[in-house]
């Protein structure tokens, strides 16, 4: 159930090499030119306890798919309300780098945990979206970008390129799902060409 709030939450969606991260900063600073007051964040992460979670997460620590599940949204609950929640209240704009439909690709479609106790989490942390950005890149384009990529890979960009694809199908089944809340954006395009095509889908979708 979507609850009655001022701000706006905004979240982008997609797998490795996609441009989340980019986009998620050049679309906080269009609005940060409108006016309004963005809260530029990502996931896991956004505070103190949930970036120590996601240092866990991305590290070599073993861990199971259900473990990651529940590390994912100890770090989600966390963040929904100490900084979303608030921030949504006072009208904020929120950009969120991933949210709960990674852990639905990466975990349930990628890693083969059920998909309803993901559902039941997402119920349980209860703070939804208004619109999410599926970026929709190749898979050949999203590897040519991580070959490129100066940094080691993370836990997930380790295991391969079956499960990468797993995770794209997952992608595309969850935003088929919603149409109402998901617009899919060719992140092929030109980083200012995304962002664009994001600040006009906001614009026709959420009126501001």
């Amino acid at each position: 159930m979507t609850i009655a709030r001022p701000g706006l939450f905004i979240t982008l969606e997609g797998g490795e090499g996609a441009g989340k991260s980019t986009a998620a900063r050049g679309l906080a600073s269009l609005f940060q030119a409108e006016g309004a007051e963005v809260i530029l964040t990502r996931e896991p992460g956004g505070t103190p306890g949930a970036e120590a979670i996601r240092a866990l997460l991305l590290g070599d620590v073993p861990l199971d798919a259900l473990a990651q599940t529940m590390l994912h949204f100890a770090a989600r609950a966390d963040h929904a309300q100490t900084v979303l929640r608030p921030a949504l209240a006072r009208g904020a704009v929120i950009i969120c780098d991933r949210y709960y439909d990674s852990t639905m690709a990466y975990q349930a479609y990628g890693q083969g945990v059920p998909i309803e106790a993901v559902a039941a989490l997402i119920r349980l942390v209860d703070l939804h979206p208004d619109i999410t950005f599926l970026l929709d890149l190749p898979a050949a384009t999203a590897e040519a970008r991580l070959t490129s990529r100066a940094s080691g890979s993370d836990r997930y960009e380790a295991m391969g390129r079956d499960f990468m694809a797993r995770v794209a199908a997952g992608f595309q089944s969850i935003a088929a799902a919603a149409p109402g809340r998901f617009a899919v954006i060719d992140a092929a395009q030109s980083p200012e060409a995304v962002v664009f095509s994001m600040r006009a889908a906001i614009r026709a979708r959420a009126g501001r």
